[in-house]
């Protein structure tokens, strides 16, 4: 096998951690001798062993003696103490002759460092192997931790003609059950999911994760007068799912909501009486919520855009047309005022799912006078 084949069985582990680890990133680990696979290790649940080391441990177990053999891990090895022992005490302790690395790791406590420590240890290192495949597993890891904010992925399911619903309000189902299988996936992999009050009166959600052996992510209501029913899917259920409300200002109302099981975050905007989207995330991204799918209607969508917290936009297109003049679309608000005030997409990636499409960009935010 060649150093590129063992990094996609590298990266084949990685992303076994998905929906598990954040807000940490996806890692996996192979390590090879004479051409063969000795052990093989990915970064399983936050807080737990890192790939490297757990790929040390399966080696361990089998009694298989690893001084000399080679590493290919997909992300740069980690060179302080978290939740974890530094990985380049591991790889130099067990005697890793070469490493191969894929992606930098724009941690500031890391970036480079693990590199560095693992040569002045006398380690050859081989970077960017794969570089661009390792990367693109873990763009929500490298957004929030240069940021500092959560990777917000606005996704919705609309028409040919543009609509995500008809002109009655009926809108299940739009896409077929592929493309719906897949929004399963990335509400799996996104920590959290977020919609408006309209959306949880119209539809009565769960915004859970259907799959089998997944993880539900944290449920964000965006409700600005503290109105969701407390007999809703919502709110029944936030014992078990956490669920996060967030509201203008205080109500009165929110003990009920507390006894329920909600957490109430006061985020308002004084001039608009809204919900402050922008500061949302910021206090979100302090309770290490990394990412957030955004599954609202129209007017939250807008509401998301015009405070800049969009990172890309998902869109799932299905071979219909509804039609009617009145019928929804998927952004609302007063929209902008000329084209060339446009939120710009860029770096468009298709994918099928049976006669659906799905084109997901990232938002370029430009200068824009409206």
């Amino acid at each position: 096998m060649s150093h590129e084949e063992f990094m996609r069985k590298a990266l084949d582990l990685a992303v076994k951690g998905m929906g598990f680890v954040s807000p940490n990133p996806m890692v996996g680990a192979v390590i090879v001798r004479d051409g063969r696979i000795i052990g093989q290790g990915w970064h399983k649940q936050y807080g737990g062993l890192h790939a490297e080391r757990n790929a040390f441990a399966d080696c361990d177990i089998r009694n298989i003696d690893c001084t000399g053999a080679d590493m290919y891990v997909t992300l740069e090895p980690c060179c302080h103490h978290g939740k974890q022992p530094p990985c380049t005490d591991a790889v130099i302790s067990h005697g890793i002759k070469r490493a191969f690395i894929g992606s930098a790791d724009p941690n500031p406590l890391v970036a480079g460092k693990g590199v560095s420590i693992l040569r002045e240890h006398g380690i050859e290192v081989a970077e960017n192997v794969l570089r661009e495949e390792c990367d693109s597993i873990n763009g929500i890891f490298f957004h929030y931790i240069t940021t500092g904010l959560p990777y917000v992925t606005m996704k919705y399911a609309m028409t040919m003609d543009g609509k995500i619903a008809c002109h009655t309000g009926l809108s299940k189902w739009i896409t077929g059950e592929e493309a719906r299988k897949h929004v399963q996936h990335e509400r799996l992999r996104h920590s959290a999911i977020m919609v408006g009050i309209g959306t949880v009166l119209a539809d009565d959600p769960m915004l859970t994760c259907r799959i089998d052996g997944g993880r539900d992510p944290v449920r964000i209501i965006c409700d600005s007068r503290l109105s969701t029913p407390l007999e809703s899917n919502i709110v029944k259920t936030a014992g078990t799912v956490p669920t996060i409300i967030a509201t203008a200002a205080a109500t009165g109302r929110e003990s009920a909501y507390e006894e329920a099981g909600c957490r109430i975050i006061q985020c308002g905007n004084e001039s608009t009486g809204r919900v402050d989207l922008a500061r949302l995330m910021k206090l979100l991204a302090e309770m290490k919520i990394d990412s957030i799918l955004l599954e609202g209607g129209a007017a939250l969508n807008w509401s998301a855009l015009e405070a800049g917290i969009v990172t890309s936009v998902q869109a799932y297109i299905a071979p219909k047309l509804f039609g009617g003049s009145g019928a929804p679309s998927p952004v609302g608000g007063i929209g902008i005022d000329s084209p060339d005030n446009a939120f710009v997409l860029e770096e468009p990636v298709i994918r099928h799912f049976g006669n659906d499409i799905m084109i997901e960009s990232r938002v370029r935010y430009v200068h824009r006078n409206s």
